[in-house]
């Protein structure tokens, strides 16, 4: 295991210090990571996404999307069916599950749907009028009392 020491990021920096966590999340990770269900991310737009889950055998029942902290966390869990068949051969999984994705900074679920087998969950990034960049003008002249005066031509 690798320790990397992050000190001169924060000096050139500010506002970064969430990648120190995202770091340690994923190098801290000694578990392997499950492959079921399989899954994919495709960026629809500049800011949207689609992810979408293999879910087949489960029902709209079955399938718990939630938002948790900045957490989208998806589980199924099938209703148990002892006794009901007798397999000869059983390729299909319906175990339980439970994924976790990381959401950054304004990004929203904004819907999902469960058509053919595939949960499809669609986000996007939000962001506040207030964050957007904004150009401030620059004037000129002597300023008076916090207030941009022109200066006189003589």
């Amino acid at each position: 295991m690798r320790n990397f020491d992050l000190a001169p990021l924060y000096r050139a920096s500010v506002g970064f210090d969430q990648i120190a966590d995202l770091m340690d999340r994923v190098l801290t990770n000694d578990v392997a990571q499950p492959t079921y269900p399989p899954y994919n991310i495709e960026k629809i737009a500049d800011d949207s996404w689609r992810i979408s889950i293999a879910v087949a055998g489960f029902s709209e029942d079955d399938l718990s999307v939630e938002v948790r902290e900045s957490a989208l966390i998806i589980a199924a869990k099938k209703a148990t069916e002892e006794g009901k068949h007798t397999y000869l051969h059983r390729g299909i999984a319906t175990r339980a599950f439970e994924r976790r994705f990381h959401l950054a900074d304004h990004v929203h679920v904004t819907g999902a749907s469960h058509v053919n087998g595939m949960l499809n969950i669609d986000l996007t990034r939000e962001v506040p009028e207030a964050l957007k960049p904004r150009r401030v003008e620059i004037a000129t002249g002597e300023t008076v009392e916090g207030k941009a005066v022109e200066s006189a031509e003589v």
